[in-house]
């Protein structure tokens, strides 16, 4: 498991993006009752560094501290038209070379594509630099209509916000689903946004029973395992079909049967991880999937492997924790 995290910071730093990396990889978590990541902030030149905002920041670290990170977070870049130090990239290709993950967060896919880490390989930015880290770095498959990629051991994101989506998603490869869904809860995060990355992380909304929206996603959630319509949640919602999509859709980001797929795939995966001795057809049936053939097909639609191996993955990073 990649359980320690290297967070850059440099000269005019992304004051966003860095406190996303923060936020996730260096405070503690005892609540979630596992071994929870270590962090060192590294400084990629001598500080006292800049960031927006009018801050100043100080680093205990610097880049000899990334040789021994497992994962390597780049929390944006200060200038899409500026080299970043030579020293900075013989240290990401060091740590590329022995295996460690390296993240890039927005305008920090330039770090990575500096470093020749993202030649022939799929990686994305945001929409802003598209253009320009094609026209730069014309050997990257830019993948525009997603919030992340991950290709092998690295993977970037788009825009800021986007960053947040990717590191959460690195929880869930690194502590499963359960874990991932109650980091986002405290983070209270934004309903889900669509892209060509699927998200299998809980984005919770308010609970009022005077939200219709709300209440239909509650009581859907309960009763994952019925054979629910477009028709059917709109009456739970006491709305027309038409507005009930509308309404939905304006305040999830995605239709109502996209998002109860991705709660009956986000459940069935809590299913593999919790309950080892439960058979992949009463996975699949009690999550509302129908068949071990839709299980499968809907986990790969949404970026996971089988659910075999993925059950397999699972029990093998739990039991590597102390």
């Amino acid at each position: 498991m990649s359980k320690h995290v290297a967070i850059l910071a440099y000269d005019r730093l992304c004051t966003f993006e860095f406190g996303c990396a923060v936020e996730l990889f260096a405070l503690e978590r005892p609540e979630l009752e596992v071994s929870w990541y270590s962090h060192a902030v590294c400084a990629i030149e001598p500080g006292p560094l800049r960031a927006a905002g009018g801050l100043a920041l100080q680093a205990p670290h610097g880049l000899d501290a990334l040789d021994a990170a497992d994962t390597i977070v780049i929390p944006g870049w200060r200038d899409a038209d500026e080299a970043p130090p030579p020293a900075l990239l013989d240290a990401l290709k060091r740590a590329h070379a022995r295996g460690a993950r390296l993240c890039s967060i927005c305008s920090g896919a330039f770090v990575l594509a500096h470093a020749g880490l993202l030649d022939g390989r799929r990686a994305t930015t945001h929409w802003r630099y598209f253009d320009k880290l094609a026209s730069h770095f014309p050997a990257i498959a830019i993948e525009q209509d997603v919030l992340y990629v991950e290709d092998e051991n690295i993977v970037s994101s788009a825009g800021s916000a986007a960053g947040l989506d990717m590191l959460l998603h690195l929880v869930r490869s690194d502590f499963g689903a359960d874990i991932a869904n109650k980091v986002a809860q405290r983070l209270v995060l934004p309903a889900h946004r669509d892209g060509g990355q699927a998200q299998l992380v809980m984005r919770p909304l308010p609970q009022s029973q005077l939200d219709p929206i709300a209440r239909t996603m509650d009581w859907a959630r309960e009763n994952l395992r019925a054979g629910h319509t477009l028709a059917s949640m709109a009456d739970q919602a006491k709305m027309g079909v038409r507005t009930f999509q509308r309404r939905f859709k304006d305040r999830t980001g995605a239709s109502p049967l996209d998002w109860l797929v991705r709660e009956r795939v986000m459940l069935a995966a809590r299913l593999l991880e919790t309950r080892p001795g439960l058979a992949i057809e009463a996975v699949a049936d009690l999550a509302g999937l129908g068949s071990p053939e839709s299980l499968r097909r809907h986990f790969r639609s949404h970026g996971l492997p089988s659910p075999a191996r993925y059950r397999k993955h699972r029990q093998l990073t739990q039991a590597s924790m102390p």
